[in-house]
């Protein structure tokens, strides 16, 4: 197994400290935050993305309202802490680990007493093992289906940064890479973020994995000529019947896949399978400002006049999907009835992912 040197979330013992993504690849900024209010509003300003992040991002969060309400008034602390913990949960409404984590936290205060802090900073923390463990059994399923010599193209950024560590798909291309496997790594550059070309290709080329980017519109060319195998992607959340809500570009890929024959690979813990949402036509997307279209660096680059229409995440529809990888084992072709199952045989009924 490859390791990741690189953390993004950090716990200091009193604070919250997180590498600005923003400001990567040029500069490696840790802020430091010590109350659930600015780090809601580092959630929806981008400083921490990635799903699995954000969730992990949120528990600790809740810790530090904890923290904050207890000081400044030991009688009253409990109304405070709820509104925070509301505060996070509108931050960005698409991610469902978010709600998720949060759901965890306030179950872990309830039976938590007078002085909840230590209890829960232990469930945070455990929610980020627990995170990390699972990143590394996704990444060792997923490189079982890849055969030696596919190249891969991954979309986003799914690998440290957007997770406890390792990453969803970019564990699976850690993982697939560190057995010798995989003969090349292409990254679409993702707009208007551009997660691909400034996050995906710095951890790649930070933990020693040649990568290789392209424009987003560059990938069906790219599957034209046979140059990938493989595209493989996270999920911000999986509908009960196996659709695939993710970063918005991801829809596209898929419907690419199926018509060269690319295999759809999507790799995304239970925390992210989403059991009570029937299908992605009832799923929120989350609208983004139009300046992250019409403007770059601060900076106009669109027409005066013109206006944008900026989704973050799209729906991918489960019958393109070709693999969902998760820690608990590999659903092909996922649909309503294999995930029922599949839920259902998880220890606990299923209860270890979201309802």
């Amino acid at each position: 197994m490859m390791k990741s040197s690189i953390q993004a979330i950090h716990w200091t013992g009193s604070s919250l400290q997180l590498l600005d993504q923003r400001r990567l690849p040029h500069e490696e900024v840790y802020l430091d935050y010590q109350e659930a209010t600015a780090v809601a509003d580092a959630i929806r300003d981008m400083v921490v993305r990635g799903a699995p992040a954000i969730g992990i991002t949120a528990a600790y969060a809740v810790v530090l309202a904890a923290q904050q309400h207890l000081s400044a008034s030991p009688g009253n602390w409990h109304a405070p802490l709820m509104r925070d913990i509301q505060r996070l949960s509108e931050a960005r409404p698409t991610a469902v680990n978010l709600v998720w984590a949060l759901e965890r936290m306030q179950q872990r205060l309830s039976r938590a007493g007078d002085d909840p802090v230590a209890a829960l900073l232990g469930e945070a923390k455990r929610i980020h093992q627990e995170d990390i463990d699972a990143n590394i059994r996704m990444g060792e399923e997923g490189a079982g289906l890849i055969q030696r010599g596919d190249s891969v193209l991954t979309y986003c950024n799914t690998g440290s940064l957007a997770t406890g560590g390792y990453g969803t798909a970019l564990g699976v291309v850690r993982s697939t890479w560190a057995a010798g496997k995989l003969a090349r790594v292409f990254a679409g550059e993702t707009r208007p973020w551009l997660q691909g070309a400034r996050l995906t290709a710095w951890e790649l080329i930070r933990d020693g994995i040649p990568v290789t980017l392209i424009t987003d519109n560059a990938a069906a060319f790219l599957m034209q000529k046979q140059q990938v195998q493989w595209v493989i992607t996270g999920a911000d959340r999986v509908a009960a019947n196996g659709d695939v809500i993710n970063k918005i570009g991801t829809y596209q890929l898929a419907v690419v896949c199926r018509y060269h024959g690319v295999k759809m690979m999507v790799v995304a813990p239970l925390s992210t399978l989403d059991m009570g949402m029937p299908d992605g036509r009832q799923v929120v997307i989350e609208q983004r400002p139009e300046a992250e279209v019409l403007e770059q660096a601060g900076r106009r680059i669109a027409a005066n006049g013109a206006t944008a229409w900026n989704p973050a995440f799209d729906v991918t529809p489960a019958t393109l999907v070709d693999y969902l990888v998760t820690e608990a084992g590999v659903i092909t072709a996922p649909d309503r009835e294999k995930l029922a199952a599949f839920h259902a045989n998880l220890p606990g009924g299923g209860s270890g992912s979201h309802n």
